[in-house]
């Protein structure tokens, strides 16, 4: 799989953040680009924090539901 990219939405959980992807799919009869999301588990040893734009890299299962480790931190949220 390759990585794919998000925004953290939370980081109450220890070492975890809950990130969501959204991707653009076109409307199967209409044609209308659709907005789509989907929530991630990963792993964070990086310290990301809520708002951060991260990278997600498949990983060994760390729990039930968590499959993906933040490989990097690309642009961090301004608290401003």
């Amino acid at each position: 799989m390759k990585a794919i990219q998000g925004t953290v939405i939370s980081d109450k959980m220890k070492n975890t953040v809950v990130v969501t992807v959204e991707r653009m799919i076109a409307h199967p009869v209409y044609h209308k680009r659709i907005r789509r999301s989907k929530k991630f588990h990963a792993h964070n040893e990086l310290g990301a924090k809520t708002g951060d734009l991260v990278k997600l890299v498949p990983s060994k299962p760390y729990s039930k539901t968590k499959f993906w480790k933040v490989s990097e931190i690309v642009k961090k949220h301004d608290t401003t």
